[in-house]
């Protein structure tokens, strides 16, 4: 059955795949080897934003609270536990048996450096926006912390649950500089509190880490079972399919439809469909920053929500675990309203609409993006039967956030997973409230969004998110896709549950 299916793979994939790491893989060396095709030159949460970092920095650090999968609530996690004073104020107990993998203790000093080094912006974390809701931190006690926020955030429990992973008090003191003479926060070596520790980093290759035997007991992670753990960076998915099935990897995710279908079908690995929190949305260069000044005209942008065939894209080249949505943000998350009228897909109304905006004869621009090439391609056809070519840039995720940021994009189909916060703010609050990756900067909406934010009842939350998300929509800053889906296939001596959150927890992992 594998030679069958290595057939259908090409040849230069297959002869990749056998032999290059498979003494590492596998029960026998006790060593789970997991890839995707990103490449992760920094190993520092704060300083790189792809979700493989969000997966590492959830296996080699810890948060003070971390979320129940099964049911929902958070539990304490470096915390003993916490309570809250008021709605801008919250008390947490710390665990005292707790060390950092270089074996220095952990304590209430920890946390206010964290919180006091990541929302200062100067120091330029790429995830400002998951810490700039807290004031402050006071050392409260031996082993207490209290946590001002400057005004009240209902999604609070969620990000210190998911995206404040902590680190040691003055961790980054001593960053080298770069040729500029600029400080390189993201250089530092890692140190963490969680139940692995990363043991090398070959920058665009892999992150080698091994099980902390000094991780404590008792806490909600559990006891790592698995000794070594290492994540590769293997760009094709045919070399990483193939790699998985001779034995040189034990885990792989994103892998197309109908190849995950062959697979399952082979019986040789273990293949499961499941949702995330993740979607798929297309932005559209709205004020003429680009090259090319066509997407400043609303109808331009209309007529791509109606040329874009999105329910053809979740039922042939994702599956079932997927559904269109019309807003900025997942249905799961809370306050994510989806009483949002959108676009239907109607091909003749794309083209009158390019017709009124002077372009029936035609318009040409660069489309760019970064997984899943396969989507975009949809994409491009479906927009290529109203008349409108597009020339697609693939490129990596770092590069092209960098250049989206700039607006040197005309139009950009891109992902957000929200580090897996189960909270509308994780994603609208991203995108549409005056930030760098926010394509409109509309007043009002930013203007709602925030507010949203920040208020606690849920009925004035969503009210407010809805009014948001309508204009978005009506004035198609952002075009939403759909929720992703991913077809995992991993190796059948590995016994893991799969959750919907995007983040593998292989800290849960052991062999059968």
């Amino acid at each position: 059955m594998i030679r069958q299916f290595l057939k259908c793979l090409p040849i230069a994939a297959v002869a990749m795949g056998i032999g290059s790491g498979a003494a590492l893989a596998g029960k026998a060396n006790d060593t789970l080897v997991w890839s995707t095709d990103r490449e992760s030159a920094v190993a520092d949460p704060y300083y790189n934003r792809t979700r493989e970092l969000v997966i590492i920095g959830n296996t080699v650090w810890d948060n003070l609270l971390l979320r129940n999968t099964k049911t929902g609530a958070y539990e304490p996690n470096l915390a003993k536990s916490f309570k809250w004073v008021d709605n801008v104020t919250l008390d947490f107990e710390l665990r005292d048996d707790v060390k950092f993998h270089d074996g220095s203790p952990f304590g209430p000093e920890d946390v206010v450096y964290t919180v006091a080094f990541t929302t200062n912006k100067e120091h330029g974390v790429v995830t400002l926006k998951n810490v700039d809701w807290m004031k402050s931190v006071e050392k409260t006690g031996p082993h207490g912390i209290r946590i001002h926020l400057h005004k009240p955030f209902p999604a609070a429990l969620a990000y210190l649950g998911q995206a404040v992973p902590i680190i040691k008090r003055g961790h980054y003191d001593n960053a080298p500089k770069t040729q500029e003479g600029k400080l390189d926060f993201a250089a530092v070596k890692p140190n963490g509190t969680g139940p692995y520790k990363i043991v090398e980093v070959v920058p665009g290759e892999k992150i080698v880490m091994q099980r902390y035997d000094g991780y404590h007991k008792g806490g909600p992670k559990g006891t790592p079972q698995i000794k070594n753990l290492i994540y590769r960076t293997i760009k094709e998915g045919n070399t990483r399919i193939a790699e998985l099935l001779t034995g040189g990897i034990d885990w792989i995710w994103d892998v197309p439809k109908e190849q995950a279908d062959k697979l399952k079908a082979s019986g040789q690995v273990t293949v499961e469909n499941a949702k995330t929190l993740r979607v798929s949305y297309i932005a559209f260069d709205v004020d003429g920053s680009s090259n090319n000044k066509a997407f400043k005209d609303l109808r331009v942008r209309q007529a791509f929500a109606h040329a874009i065939n999105r329910e053809s894209i979740v039922k042939n080249l994702i599956g079932p675990a997927s559904q269109v949505v019309n807003t900025p943000c997942h249905p799961d998350q809370t306050g994510c309203v989806q009483d949002i009228k959108g676009y239907s897909y109607d091909p003749a109304k794309a083209k009158a609409l390019l017709k009124e905006a002077g372009y029936d004869k035609g318009l040409e621009f660069d489309i760019y993006a970064y997984r899943e090439r396969e989507f975009t391609e949809a994409v491009i056809s479906d927009l290529a039967k109203v008349g409108v070519k597009a020339k697609l840039n693939f490129m990596q995720y770092k590069a092209l956030r960098e250049i989206a940021q700039k607006g040197e994009t005309p139009v950009h189909h891109m992902t957000w997973g929200s580090y897996s916060i189960p909270d509308a703010s994780g994603m609208a609050g991203v995108f549409f409230t005056g930030g760098k990756d926010d394509p409109a900067n509309d007043p009002k909406v930013n203007e709602l969004i925030v507010k949203a934010g920040n208020v606690t009842d849920l009925a004035e939350r969503e009210k407010l998110y809805k009014e948001a998300f309508q204009i978005i929509m009506n004035k198609v800053y952002w075009l939403p896709m759909f929720t992703y889906a991913k077809n995992y296939a991993y190796n059948k001596d590995l016994s893991m549950t799969i959750t919907s959150d995007e983040i593998p927890r292989f800290y849960t992992a052991k062999w059968k």
